[in-house]
């Protein structure tokens, strides 16, 4: 099976999110894609982010309708800092027969030398990056500093989608709206729950 892996803290998940990974089920080919919430993620400490239980059932909600997506609980059921080397070897090891794609933006692409053991990283997954309109990415380079690194590099094209998540956030502090920027069932659940007020 070829599993998809799209991590990230989902603070809150997004359309911009769910557009990206259909992209990449569709383009690579994927049978199943595991959204992975970093529950202490390394390059936000000393940030506020909303807890993990109201993020997982953000997120829950937001992919209840696609039978094709799912969670992994790999860096919720751990103590943190979570670095993406380690949370790929565990999923390795609880599904040894799958061939893991980890999705990516092309910024994320350009920082991995500078990721926590990043050859350490490459021996477990592919990837599967976000090719942006006018986002340059120089594989040679990063190639002389990770070997091995093209050859499992594939691009997904997928048109920008101008949502952020700290956009979102200060939305919901400002009390502007945030329709159309996140599914109907996150923005009920935000709302409930009173987050990022």
């Amino acid at each position: 099976m070829r599993l998809g892996i799209f991590g990230g803290t989902f603070d809150p998940p997004h359309c911009g999110h769910l557009h990206l990974v259909a992209a990449a089920r569709r383009q690579l080919e994927l049978d199943k894609v595991l959204w992975v919430i970093t529950a202490d993620p390394p390059h936000k400490q000393g940030n506020s982010i909303a807890s993990v239980a109201d993020r997982l059932a953000m997120v829950e909600a937001a992919i209840a309708a696609e039978p094709a997506y799912g969670i992994s609980r790999v860096d919720i059921d751990r103590p943190g800092p979570h670095w993406a080397a380690d949370t790929v070897r565990l999923l390795a090891s609880q599904h040894p027969t799958d061939q893991l794609i980890y999705l990516m933006g092309g910024d994320s692409l350009r920082n991995l030398p500078t990721w926590g053991r990043p050859l350490e990283f490459l021996t477990y997954c592919a990837l599967g990056v976000l090719h942006r309109p006018g986002d340059f990415v120089e594989l040679s380079a990063l190639e002389a500093q990770l070997p091995g690194l093209t050859a499992k590099t594939r691009f997904i094209e997928a048109e920008r989608q101008p949502i952020a998540s700290k956009e979102i956030r200060r939305r919901i502090e400002a009390g502007e709206t945030i329709t159309g920027l996140v599914p109907e069932a996150v923005a009920r659940l935000i709302a409930e729950r009173q987050l990022y007020r």
